[in-house]
C-alpha cells in the first residue's frame, strides 16, 4: 500500500471519530474558521457529530437547478481548473499537462474509446472548504460502475502541476453514462486525505481499502434524474466528465468556481 494511502487511512478514522460533544464542537468551530466555510445552505456547525459528518454535510437549504432539458449542470461545488476539447485521446490534467483518457479510464472501456476522441472534457476541483457531495448531471442511465485501485496523492493545484498522470495514478471510480443515447463518463478521483468515495446506489464500492484489483458493475436499467444525489467524498477531491465527439458545447468556465446546480454546457 502507497504511503499516500496509508496517511489517508489514519486521517479517516480521525475524521470520523464522534468526540465527546464539547470537543467535537471545538473541533468543528475551528475547521469551519480556519477553512472559510460558506455554511450559509446548511445546518451550524455545532450539530456535527465528527468530521465526516460535516465534511459529508446535506444542503438544509434546497439548491435551485437549471431545469433546461438541453442543460447539463455542474454535479459539484468546484473550481474548473481546465476543460476544452479532447485532442485525440489527451486532455489536460492543467496547462502544459496531458493526460490520456485510455490511461484514465482503462482498457476496460476501450469499446467507447472511438467516441470520446476529440469530444469534451472538464475538470472540476473541490477543495476541503467545498460542499462535498456530488450529483446527476442530467437524467441518465448507468451502464457501469468500475472501481480502480490506485494511489492518493493530492489533487490541487500545487500538485497538478507537478505530478504527471496524477488522475490516472490516484484510485478513482468510473461511472460510464448514456443520455438520449449519446455517452459520457463521470470520473471521481480520490486524493490524499479522501478516506472514502461513496455512492448511494452502490453501497458494494469501498475505496481506500486493501483492494488491488478493479471491480466492474453492471447495471440494467439504473436510471437517475437531473440533480439526484450520486455520492459524496469525504473531503474534497476532483470530478472529471468526458463526453462523445459532437455531444456537447461547453460554456467558458476554465479558472471560474461554479455551484452544483449551474449550467456548464448544452446539448448539441
Amino acid at each position: 500500500m502507497h504511503i499516500t494511502n496509508i496517511i489517508s487511512q489514519y486521517f479517516g478514522k480521525f475524521a470520523k471519530t464522534e468526540f465527546p460533544s464539547f470537543i467535537q464542537k471545538i473541533i468543528n468551530k475551528v475547521y469551519v474558521k480556519s477553512m472559510k466555510l460558506d455554511m450559509s445552505e446548511f445546518r451550524n456547525e455545532k450539530f456535527y457529530k465528527s468530521l465526516n459528518d460535516l465534511f459529508t454535510r446535506e444542503l438544509a437549504i434546497a439548491r435551485q437547478i437549471n431545469e433546461d432539458e438541453k442543460v447539463f449542470i455542474s454535479p459539484t461545488d468546484s473550481l474548473i481548473t481546465q476543460a476544452g476539447d479532447v485532442k485525440g485521446d489527451l486532455a489536460l490534467q492543467i496547462k502544459g499537462m496531458e493526460y490520456s483518457f485510455e490511461e484514465l479510464l482503462t482498457y476496460n472501456c476501450a469499446n467507447n474509446f472511438e467516441k470520446l476522441v476529440d469530444g469534451k472534457y472538464m475538470n472540476f476541483y473541490l477543495s476541503p472548504r467545498d460542499y462535498h457531495r456530488y450529483h446527476s448531471p442530467c437524467d441518465f442511465e448507468v451502464k457501469r460502475l468500475l472501481h480502480v485501485p490506485g494511489k492518493l496523492y493530492p489533487v490541487n493545484l500545487k500538485y497538478l502541476n507537478k505530478q504527471i498522470d496524477l488522475f490516472a495514478e490516484n484510485e478513482r471510480v468510473i461511472l460510464e453514462c448514456v443520455h438520449e443515447d449519446k455517452l459520457f463518463y463521470m470520473v471521481f478521483v480520490g486524493a490524499l486525505n479522501v478516506g472514502q468515495m461513496v455512492f448511494e446506489f452502490e453501497p458494494k464500492v469501498e475505496t481506500n481499502t486493501d483492494v488491488r484489483d478493479i471491480q466492474i458493475y453492471e447495471y440494467e436499467d439504473k436510471k437517475i434524474k437531473k440533480g439526484d444525489c450520486l455520492g459524496y467524498f469525504k473531503m474534497g477531491s476532483t470530478v472529471v466528465m468526458f463526453w462523445e465527439k459532437g455531444f456537447v458545447e461547453l460554456e467558458e468556465l476554465i479558472g471560474q468556481s461554479v455551484k452544483y446546480g449551474q449550467s456548464i454546457c448544452q446539448k448539441n
